[in-house]
């Protein structure tokens, strides 16, 4: 296999240097927050991090991580439904997040029928092959509601339906800026979700809240870039959306997948882990298309759960590591009580979670 020369492009220590040194030219301390996993484990893989405090820039992990914002309701959703007999299809990160007794791998063990899928294809396949009822846990942000909206489309097996655990991230972000806990003078944002939706959806937040934002890519010459460019819209006063990420994503985003989800989902007013509800920030099925929601197809089901409040694991502060107020080694469960063998919460449960990142290249 050839190597990926483009890849080490962005990862030349000498251009780095010297974007450093530009950083390092500024007599400004700044503090900007990124909403994807994968900007976390670059800054931390490679040592980013320190790199940049020493020039005066920190950068926090916000709500980046989908299954790290999946809330304990949903988790419980997903329990429910296995232990009422479905088959629940879901991706690996989640297999493992804490319910409030239980989690998916443990009501495995004991007989449910849980099953890892990579896909929502190969959830249709399972429904294809059996008769019983197959419910795919559909968790993630713009990235991946796409695929999951053109299989809806494709009328799939009807002993299919999906558990809607999407989200949106704009929303969010405006949530966190109106929340008001965490100063920032910039907004990393992330190059995934960015290819689905563009940069347009980005610039009502630079206009009502003057935050300068960049889209970057996922190498450490983007990150880096996205930080020189943030600094220099602070410097001079600006508040606007570039896009560092240029050679992927475009102004309008990807017109075909943004009208696939549209067909397929409305807006709906959800929380986040460690949030209150966020208005339009989540997705449903539209009225046309809800024969395959599981929420409505087994309600009888969930019916017990509508009414009951759901805390936090006791001392798991994932919830503030998703808004940015603390950092994942400030929780007093951190590498001790909560590790990835034995998680509190699922910020040490997936790979895009800021505890789980931290303590793969830091711990040990």
């Amino acid at each position: 296999m050839k190597p990926d020369l483009d890849q080490f492009k962005f990862r030349d220590e000498k251009k780095a240097q010297k974007i450093v040194k530009e950083i390092d030219r500024s007599e400004l301390d700044i503090k900007l927050m990124h909403v994807c996993g994968t900007h976390q484990d670059t800054l931390v893989k490679h040592g980013l991090e320190p790199m940049l405090e020493k020039v005066g820039v920190e950068i926090i992990q916000g709500p980046g991580c989908p299954v790290c914002v999946t809330t304990q309701r949903e988790i419980e959703e997903m329990i429910r439904l296995a232990e009422d007999g479905k088959t629940i299809a879901v991706f690996g990160d989640m297999i493992n997040v804490p319910g409030v007794d239980k989690t998916l791998s443990e009501i495995r063990s004991e007989g449910a029928d849980v099953e890892i899928v990579y896909s929502v294809d190969d959830a249709v396949k399972l429904a294809e092959d059996r008769e019983e009822e197959i419910v795919f846990i559909s968790v993630g942000f713009e990235t991946t509601v796409p695929s999951t909206a053109n299989v809806i489309v494709e009328e799939p097996p009807q002993n299919f339906s999906i558990l809607s655990c999407n989200r949106v991230i704009p929303p969010a972000l405006e949530a966190i800026l109106e929340m008001g806990e965490v100063d920032l003078d910039g907004l990393i944002e992330p190059g995934h979700v960015s290819t689905i939706i563009g940069t347009k959806p980005y610039e009502p937040l630079s206009e009502e809240y003057s935050i300068p934002q960049v889209v970057a890519g996922f190498e450490p010459l983007d990150l880096l870039m996205a930080v020189l460019m943030l600094l220099r819209q602070v410097e001079r006063g600006k508040s606007e959306v570039e896009n560092e990420y240029g050679r992927v994503v475009k102004e309008e985003g990807n017109k075909k997948a943004l009208e696939m989800i549209d067909e397929v989902f409305d807006p709906k007013d959800v929380e986040w882990r460690g949030f209150p509800e966020i208005p339009k920030s989540g997705l449903e099925l539209r009225k046309k298309y809800q024969y395959y929601s599981a929420r409505k197809r087994f309600s009888d089901s969930l019916e017990e759960l509508k009414d009951r409040e759901f805390e936090e694991p006791e001392g798991c502060l994932c919830g503030e590591v998703l808004r940015g107020v603390i950092d994942s080694k400030e929780c007093d469960l951190f590498g001790e009580e909560c590790t990835p063998s034995n998680p509190v919460g699922p910020c040490m449960v997936s790979r895009e979670g800021a505890c789980n990142i931290e303590y793969r290249y830091t711990s040990g």
